[in-house]
């Protein structure tokens, strides 16, 4: 596995003990020496939905600092990223994308409600959700605050 990855065998021990507060970039080259996603090597293999990660991925010498592998969607052609913010009562529909489509929504600040037909979705700040969205959909704003959100368009 050493020599695959062209990570320390000192260094693979420390991962698999646990001990060691690996690079994001060490990491994808065993799991690339291993035939697997970076995902895949993180993920909990117990858990239903593959494209859900919400995995504390690497930390950070300051308290604090992070950086959590939320999910993963296969492409076949591109991924958008867009920051959008929505004052209170703002609505944006949207029509439906083609199939295989999906978006995935992180919101950072206030709450957003998306609604998939009929059903409305709340998510707060901290939270992020993921739809097919080759359905109707709309994103509101029924708070108080403005909502602040990244959504990745995955075509």
């Amino acid at each position: 596995m050493a020599e695959k990855s062209g990570v320390s065998r000192r260094m693979l021990v420390a991962i698999e003990a646990g001990e060691k507060n690996v690079s994001l970039t060490t990491l994808d080259r065993v799991a690339e020496a291993l035939d697997v996603a970076f995902s895949d090597l993180i993920q909990a293999p117990e858990v239903r939905d593959h494209s859900r990660i919400n995995e504390l991925a690497w930390t950070g010498t300051i308290l604090g600092s992070k950086a959590v592998l939320l999910s993963k969607a296969t492409a076949s052609r591109e991924v958008e990223q867009w920051e959008w913010c929505l004052q209170p009562g703002e609505i944006y529909p949207s029509e439906p994308d083609a199939d295989g489509w999906s978006e995935q929504i992180y919101v950072f600040e206030g709450c957003l409600t998306v609604m998939l037909g009929e059903v409305a979705n709340h998510i707060a700040a901290g939270e992020f959700f993921m739809f097919a969205s080759n359905q109707p959909h709309c994103y509101r704003n029924d708070g108080a605050a403005a909502a602040r959100f990244v959504r990745n368009v995955v075509i």
